[in-house]
């Protein structure tokens, strides 16, 4: 497929945070709020980065806030609609949007280029892959699929990417672990929990 210029990204910030009991946006790793990881890693392979949450978030004030088109924290597809209404909008003439997950805080920094580089065509969604597990947070996305996608959601359909992604042609870029000193590292490691949380400061020094 011909190359096109660095995406703009979004990163999903809307959820819950339900098992981690607190904004997982603003949670500390190393210091830092987790966001701040994702932003350093995302933010040099896009055009422009946003923070899908209900309103702009004190550990990342530069990003602009993009609130669910469809109120109600309908979970990550929501997201995912709202990135590429979104894109659409903020960007005329832009065909893709990149989306990735506030709590994946070591995204590979070629991330966007393999992905892009895994399109056979621009109707394909590209998908990050590790260790054999499919990560539908951390894609690609065609701009023109918003309308299916929230013509999909007004049906009442299961609102699970998976479910979703087995309706259009899907690209799987299989990314390898890292080796660290603390072990093999995923770069897909979500954090979801206080200990998994724990876990990930183990991986700080050599990510």
């Amino acid at each position: 497929m011909p190359s096109f210029p660095p995406p703009p990204g979004i990163i999903l910030a809307g959820g819950k945070s339900s098992r981690m009991g607190t904004n997982k946006a603003e949670v500390l790793l190393g210091g830092l709020p987790m966001i701040a990881h994702v932003i350093r890693h995302l933010a040099p392979q896009v055009s422009h980065l946003s923070v899908n949450a209900p309103a702009p978030l004190a550990a990342a004030p530069d990003l602009p806030a993009v609130p669910d088109v469809i109120p109600g924290q309908g979970g990550p597809l929501v997201g995912i609609l709202t990135a590429m209404r979104y894109a659409a909008s903020a960007h005329p003439g832009t065909t893709h949007v990149v989306t990735a997950s506030v709590d994946s805080p070591f995204l590979p920094l070629d991330l966007v280029e393999r992905l892009a580089s895994a399109l056979p065509d621009r109707d394909t969604i590209a998908i990050a892959d590790s260790a054999g597990e499919m990560h539908p947070i951390c894609g690609l996305w065609p701009v023109h699929l918003a309308d299916d996608l929230e013509r999909w959601l007004a049906l009442g359909e299961k609102a699970r990417v998976k479910a979703f992604l087995a309706r259009h042609p899907v690209r799987l870029v299989d990314f390898p672990l890292v080796e660290t000193t603390a072990g093999m590292l995923d770069p897909f490691l979500n954090i979801n929990s206080p200990d998994e949380l724990e876990r990930a400061h183990r991986f700080l020094e050599d990510a």
